[in-house]
């Protein structure tokens, strides 16, 4: 039996749980709920109060349910037949304030020093996890004792307060045989464990993972905890890499506190066709430019700006509400939006016209320079609009011609993906079996050449919502599009890890009498994308398609409520988040503040519904 000594400090985690029928709270200006604490004698009740063992003691009871031999060093504490333990008068005391599904903390302002004592026996494993406070000192007592006991290994988390670039932290990352962090590394490691919010990566392989409704109780600190003596303890006894980040997993996102997972009972459940991780090219072992854009791109909880607007179609805009259709006013009306505050919190990238990616923002730079600096990536429509098919009056995507060339200049401005439509209409004889094959068919050409130009593509197929059609037809034809779309794609070669699926939400057409309820959609979605979606894929996102701006919000909201899925899946919105900025505009720069204002609402609002609440 491997033995293991965690290093770190062992917290008292005390949970209220507030009501808000009772209390004061304040809602700010970004509609996120305060608690007023006011010295004045106020009473600020709580209904629930639960006292639980946190930090090291998270990471014991891990490795110690995988069957490990592991202590916590220099702490009277145990873990045994399912109960932690300790007689440790050095335990620090954190207050967990919980109101619905958010938390803030009241942590003390001194961070107790972890301590260490040399072990009576040398152990297999050192385990320095994310609770340690790591001073010089300490590094260097860990570090001399390595030096004496050679055969024991390090596994070192390093935690997003860490000082990367100081001298003692430097030198254990060196040292440490395994290496994990919820940050990126300011150095390589062969043996690096990535930890972000929504997804665990290690050596090219990805899966993805979320709390839902139970975060209250399991935080962010907790669960990285769980995850990271999920990972140290499925490598020791034996487990790939592959089985590793699905045990992990499913002990996080089945684990409250106090009550992870055996690893026999995780074995179980990794056979669940649930549980699946991105699997990278084993010829390769580094991912590509257009894989690591591509991951930025649909990075979770954020959503992308679709400002691609055609010409004609933004004078259909501007011409309904008076509003002069010239070059000075198409670029105030987007310079709304990308000087908005926060941008690059609610999205990870924009889509821009040709037009808008050779204008310059109020700073001089082009748009995409200025997106840029905010750190927010610009893509760029390259379609160039629908065309009858011969003999018929469907329609066809055009502009693959010169294509390859438009796609090496657009890239020579900075732009990093770019997006591609196909629209189908439904009618009696529509769409056809030959419009489908034909647009799949260039979209997957279309994708190709972003590929060769190292361009993350946005695949678009559309089944337009103005129509008159029920649901179950949409879910047939959607899934007949998708099929054919994804046979195209693969015949040409198509790196799915680099390439993103924009579709239709799953519902009744606009003119149908029985409009699609959100949950309808919602259950309807989930189930296309699954039956139809290779799981490689980078993500999915959703057009609004002629929805109004809150039903897309809230049909959203019913499709994260399906998840989670294999593949990122957010919102890419023109209308849904453009109109209110449009209206408070009116084409008046002085109204600039008031639609920008407008136009955060509906980041935010769309932003959280990709936080599943039930």
């Amino acid at each position: 039996m491997q033995s293991i000594l965690i290093v770190g400090n062992i917290t008292k985690d005390v949970y209220l749980r507030l009501d808000n029928r009772k209390n004061h709270f304040e809602t700010d200006q970004n509609h996120i709920k305060w608690l007023d604490l006011a010295f004045d004698g106020t009473s600020h009740r709580y209904y629930s109060r639960v006292s639980i063992y946190g930090g090291t003691s998270i990471s014991l009871e891990v490795l110690s349910r995988f069957g490990l031999n592991a202590e916590i060093s220099d702490a009277s504490a145990t873990f045994i037949d399912g109960n932690f333990t300790t007689t440790d008068d050095k335990v620090v005391f954190r207050y967990i304030l919980c109101q619905d599904n958010t938390v803030s903390y009241l942590a003390p302002s001194d961070i107790r020093e972890t301590t260490w004592r040399i072990p009576e026996s040398n152990p297999d494993w050192i385990y320095l996890d994310r609770s340690a406070n790591i001073t010089p000192k300490l590094a260097n007592e860990i570090l001399d004792f390595l030096k004496l006991s050679q055969n024991t290994k390090l596994a070192f988390y390093v935690e997003r307060h860490t000082v990367q670039n100081a001298n003692h932290i430097r030198a254990l990352t060196e040292r440490a045989d395994l290496l994990i962090s919820d940050v990126k590394l300011q150095h390589h490691h062969p043996n690096h464990i990535r930890i972000d919010n929504h997804y665990i990566e290690y050596k090219g392989q990805r899966v993805f993972w979320q709390l839902n409704e139970r975060q209250d109780l399991m935080t962010h600190l907790a669960s990285h905890l769980t995850i990271g003596a999920s990972m140290l303890g499925a490598l020791i006894s034996g487990k790939d890499i592959t089985d590793a980040l699905l045990i992990a997993r499913a002990n996080v996102e089945n684990s409250k506190l106090g009550s992870s997972s055996n690893l026999s009972t995780l074995e179980g459940m990794i056979g669940d066709d649930y549980y699946r991780v991105e699997k990278a090219d084993p010829e390769r072992n580094n991912t590509t430019e257009i894989e690591e854009n591509a991951r930025r791109l649909m990075t979770l909880g954020k959503g992308i700006l679709a400002a691609d607007e055609s010409g004609g179609s933004i004078h259909k805009k501007f011409e309904g509400m008076n509003i002069p259709d010239d070059e000075a006013h198409r670029r105030d009306y987007r310079n709304i939006f990308f000087t908005t505050a926060n941008l690059e919190d609610y999205v990870n990238g924009v889509i821009l016209f040709d037009e808008t990616a050779r204008q310059k923002a109020d700073n001089g730079k082009t748009f995409i320079e200025f997106l840029n600096d905010r750190g927010v990536m610009s893509g760029i429509k390259v379609d160039q609009g629908l065309e009858n098919m011969e003999n018929s009056d469907e329609k066809y995507t055009k502009g693959l011609d010169g294509l390859p060339m438009r796609l090496e200049e657009y890239y020579k401005l900075g732009a990093r993906f770019a997006k591609w439509r196909a629209a189908f209409e439904y009618t009696d004889h529509s769409p056809t079996q030959a419009a489908i094959d034909l647009n799949a068919e260039i979209l997957a050409e279309y994708a190709k050449d972003c590929q060769d130009a190292k361009i993350v593509p946005i695949v678009e197929p559309e089944l337009v919502y103005d129509g008159d059609y029920p649901i179950e037809k949409n879910i047939e034809i959607t899934g007949k599009i998708l099929d054919k779309l994804f046979e195209e794609i693969k015949k040409k070669g198509v790196n799915l890890r680099a390439c993103v699926l924009k579709v239709n939400m799953v519902l009744a057409g606009k003119k149908q009498e029985h409009q699609s309820t959100p949950e309808e959609v919602g259950q309807a979605t989930a189930r296309v994308l699954r039956d139809h979606v290779p799981h490689e894929l980078a993500g999915v996102v959703f057009l609004s398609g002629g929805q109004s701006v809150q039903q897309a919000t809230d049909n959203l909201q019913a499709v994260t409520n399906c998840g989670p899925f294999p593949w990122p899946v957010t919102f890419s919105y023109a209308r849904a988040l453009q109109d209110p900025a449009l209206f408070a505009w009116k084409g008046d720069n002085s109204n600039a503040d008031a639609a920008r204002e407008a136009f955060r609402e509906r980041l935010i609002a769309n932003a959280n519904a990709l936080i599943k609440r039930r």
